[in-house]
């Protein structure tokens, strides 16, 4: 009896941890169900989807397919060649360039993007060199536009490539060289064996790599509002902020959606192709063995190939910011920056704790509960991190306004309320979207650290009557301490540099540092945007040293 009694206690937990995966699903899945409604329903219907259709949304689909295509085939290309070069070739400075090729992500694209127009403008320290070292005037020489979507690919490429190269170092490292040797052996070149034997065993970690590159490009904004670059991100704020058309905003969001289904359905089909064979290269080995050997003259070109992507992603911006950070004019500024440091700080601590306790529930429902359900619904709470910034804030203005207007309503006619609308432009929002988008982060970091933790223990405490509570205090909260904090410091990084959603969601008196910054670079006035936006960069450090330690493991 005692048997059955403890059966079916633990289907009712079973059941409990189930239906509060359900809720945060419900919760988290709410700006799809809005924005796929909105797609087949809402005030013009087909008519509004056909008005768009007939004036912005073929520039939208065009500019957005193609700058994803641009930096997606820039990032693949520079990233497989530098881990193949990394991973199977010896040359000098080939440890640094090792790690330092990851450094570009620590940068966000858009700062990237105001640092090189100011560079690349004809006001700036480039031009005006090559006018003072040739006596060209204004109009005497052709200069390429970075302003421009070929430029803007660039510059995405350029900060976006080191996910495409983590992967591929990884595949590089891992997979069988015996093939390799065996196809040398055969009398095969380096380059065919490479093209015909390496590259078809790493392609499925490659494209793993490319589709998240896809899915930042699908999801920016900064970089293609500031280079003056039509697609669906800008095109969403400009309909919802600018013009005031929700329906438009919500079409395109709609639209925007059938590229987010295509690239994480990519994503997903790479991860279940990926092989996790370890007989192949190690790291030291290739240190003692490198898989091709080069003259001098190629390990020459070696280095610089896997120096170029490193001084464009990161030396030259950042060094660009930091002699401007120096500046009297840049030290003037910073009067209210500990103002916008506080706003970053409280907000990314707030969707930080809120990620946490989310996160360690669905991890928990993932260990307590294995039904299809259950795990469904971890799926689709976890999908935030895939969707765009722009098209999360308009899935979630949609439903929420509309229960704000109602809420504001009762409120008004029982209680007397005359304060306005009540949940509509308040930080909570901002916070529950910064959590739905970054949830992601923190479950994959805690679940990591549950997965690690022996069930036995859990069964040995519950048996000798300790209570729940008591299992978690004692057992749980010390070993998942790492993971929680990894899981913490990554959220809240993610929290401060985000733009779009902060943009679109945020009070009128809040502003933040990446809101700051893009503020400043907008109105030409870099200069004293150069410290926030070096505060941006070094913050985003940490992630990049985590990606690059787990890159290696």
């Amino acid at each position: 009896m005692s048997r059955l009694r403890q059966f079916a206690a633990e289907r009712a937990s079973a059941s409990r941890w189930s239906i509060a995966a359900l809720v945060l699903a419900a919760l988290a899945g709410m700006p799809l169900a809005a924005i796929s409604w909105a797609a087949l329903s809402g005030a013009g219907g087909g008519e509004a989807l056909g008005d768009l259709a007939r004036t912005v949304l073929p520039t939208y689909i065009a500019n957005t397919a193609l700058l994803m295509l641009l930096a997606g085939g820039l990032a693949a290309v520079t990233g497989t060649g530098c881990a193949w070069l990394v991973a199977a070739c010896r040359f000098p400075g080939r440890r640094v360039l090792g790690w330092a090729l990851v450094l570009p992500l620590a940068l966000p694209a858009y700062i990237a993007a105001y640092v090189y127009a100011d560079m690349l403008g004809y006001a700036g320290p480039v031009q005006s060199a090559l006018r003072e070292a040739t006596g060209w005037g204004a109009g005497a020489y052709w200069f390429p536009d970075i302003r421009s979507l070929p430029g803007g690919a660039l510059v995405l490429a350029s900060v976006l490539y080191p996910y495409v190269y983590l992967l591929a170092r990884t595949a590089f490292a891992t997979q069988s060289a015996r093939q390799f040797r065996a196809a040398r052996s055969l009398g095969a070149k380096p380059a065919r064996a490479f093209w015909q034997v390496v590259l078809p065993a790493a392609r499925p970690a490659i494209a793993g790599g490319l589709a998240l590159v896809l899915m930042e490009v699908l999801a920016d904004f900064g970089v293609a509002e500031y280079f003056a670059i039509p697609t669906f991100s800008t095109g969403i704020f400009r309909s919802w902020l600018a013009m005031g058309d929700k329906e438009a905003a919500l079409k395109l969001a709609a639209v925007m959606l059938v590229f987010v289904i295509v690239l994480v359905t990519i994503e997903a089909a790479t991860r279940r192709g990926r092989s996790d064979s370890r007989d192949g290269l190690s790291q030291q080995r290739a240190d003692a063995e490198p898989l091709v050997a080069l003259s001098p003259t190629g390990q020459a070109l070696a280095f610089l190939a896997c120096l170029v992507p490193v001084l464009i992603g990161f030396i030259l911006p950042a060094g660009y910011l930091a002699s401007m950070a120096m500046t009297d004019t840049a030290q003037a500024a910073t009067g209210d920056l500990a103002t916008y440091a506080r706003s970053s700080l409280w907000l990314g601590l707030a969707a930080a704790g809120l990620c946490l306790a989310c996160a360690l529930l669905l991890a928990f429902a993932r260990a307590r509960s294995q039904s299809r359900i259950t795990a469904s619904a971890i799926r689709l709470a976890t999908l935030g991190y895939a969707l765009p910034g722009a098209l999360l804030a308009v899935g979630l203005l949609a439903p929420l306004g509309a229960f704000d207007q109602s809420l504001t309503r009762f409120a008004r006619d029982s209680l007397g309320w005359s304060g306005g609308l009540l949940l509509t432009g308040t930080s909570a929002i901002l916070v529950y979207a910064l959590s739905v988008r970054f949830l992601t982060v923190a479950y994959n970091s805690v679940s990591g650290g549950l997965a690690r933790i022996p069930p036995g223990l859990d069964a040995a405490a519950r048996s000798l009557g300790a209570a729940p509570s008591r299992v978690l205090a004692r057992i749980y909260a010390p070993l998942l301490s790492p993971s929680l904090a990894g899981a913490a410091a990554l959220v809240f990084i993610d929290t401060v540099r985000e733009l779009p959603a902060t943009l679109i969601l945020r009070p009128f008196n809040l502003e933040t540092l990446a809101t700051r910054t893009y503020r400043l670079a907008g109105d030409e006035r870099l200069i004293e945007a150069s410290i926030p936006a070096l505060i941006l960069l070094a913050a985003g450090l940490l992630p990049v040293l985590v990606l690059n330690r787990l890159g290696k493991r």
